[in-house]
């Protein structure tokens, strides 16, 4: 299993869901991009975006400003 990390601090909506789109097409399905971002919108951003592409965002997490979602490829 691949983990894939983008790093996104310090862009905007809808950069950060951009990176993240071009990134997992890249990976092989059951893998996981990991996706950091300081964007506050990011947290709505990425249940959309999950729920629009059926890839699983199985987590995410805020930590001093900066936001981590994990989100696994799906088929």
């Amino acid at each position: 299993m691949t983990v894939l990390t983008v790093d996104t601090k310090g862009l905007s909506c809808p950069l950060p869901i951009l990176w993240a789109k071009k990134a997992i097409s890249s990976l092989e399905p059951g893998d996981t991009l990991e996706v950091l971002t300081t964007d506050p919108a990011a947290v709505d951003d990425f249940q959309a975006f999950s729920r629009a592409t059926g890839h699983e965002l199985s987590e995410w997490s805020e930590d001093g400003g900066v936001f981590r979602f994990l989100l696994k490829k799906c088929a």
